[in-house]
């Protein structure tokens, strides 16, 4: 497969199953209220997401703690950029999850429309984060919130993300230097691209943490993962040092 190495996905595993093993230490409670990312920093981590010919003609949302997510630039060539805080379907809020995100224009028609509604319910106060989680569920069982109609990508290409490694049952999260590919694969399995879960075979990896409260083939919103290649990974960390250091001196926990 190109640019991608059997020893890096058996390095990114290894962590991801040390993860697993490690949850009977449970990490200290993180604070559910969200902070406003300072703006600059914001746009420039949001961006990294996409390939550098990309991000002239982004859009780009930022996001207010208060309201929810709105364009701070209207961008021209379908593509959108964004960080994301707030993960719907492990059902908490918790002010460390900060991870960029982008989607070409059929991921900004169908899929963040979930992320702008999540976004809002939160701030609003209204709803805790069970009741976000099992309306978006709802929404998605009502045809509310459909499928991408077409093929497309997300690029999440910044030097590090931080959310949660495993399945919405396991409830800690870890920074992580993961730049990689995501392919729209609705109602896709595991089993359909021949792949054996959990690292045990080299090849490209699905992602449908909503199936989970969906039931089997019935999640619109699963991406088949490519991770960057050595090199380009390697790069694209190098080349953001000062986004890295701003991440970190921002807030502690987005060290690596």
């Amino acid at each position: 497969m190109t640019n991608l190495t059997k020893k890096y996905r058996q390095t990114l595993f290894f962590f991801v199953l040390l993860f697993s093993a490690l949850q009977s230490f449970a990490q200290k409670p993180a604070d559910p209220k969200l902070d406003k990312m300072p703006a600059a920093l914001e746009t420039d981590y949001a961006l990294s997401a996409l390939p550098p010919q990309l991000r002239p003609g982004a859009t780009i949302y930022l996001l207010d703690p208060a309201k929810g997510y709105y364009v701070a630039r209207k961008g021209s060539n379908g593509f959108i950029c964004f960080v994301m805080r707030t993960a719907w379907e492990w059902g908490e809020f918790r002010n460390d999850v900060i991870t960029a995100i982008s989607y070409d224009a059929e991921g900004a028609r169908a899929i963040f429309p979930i992320y702008q509604d999540v976004a809002a319910m939160r701030a609003s106060g209204k709803f805790t984060a069970l009741q976000v989680r099992d309306i978006v569920v709802d929404r998605i069982k009502k045809g509310v919130y459909k499928a991408p109609a077409k093929p497309g990508l997300s690029y999440m290409l910044g030097p590090i993300m931080r959310t949660y490694p495993g399945k919405p049952d396991k409830h800690n999260v870890m920074t992580m230097e993961m730049p990689h590919y995501m392919f729209y694969a609705p109602y896709l399995t595991n089993a359909d691209i021949g792949n054996i879960p959990d690292g045990q075979a080299d090849g490209p990896v699905l992602v449908n943490p909503e199936a989970m409260f969906l039931g089997k083939n019935k999640a619109p919103y699963g991406y088949i993962i490519l991770l960057a290649g050595e090199k380009e990974r390697a790069k694209i960390v190098a080349d953001n040092k000062s986004l890295v250091k701003r991440l970190a001196d921002y807030r502690s926990f987005m060290k690596i």
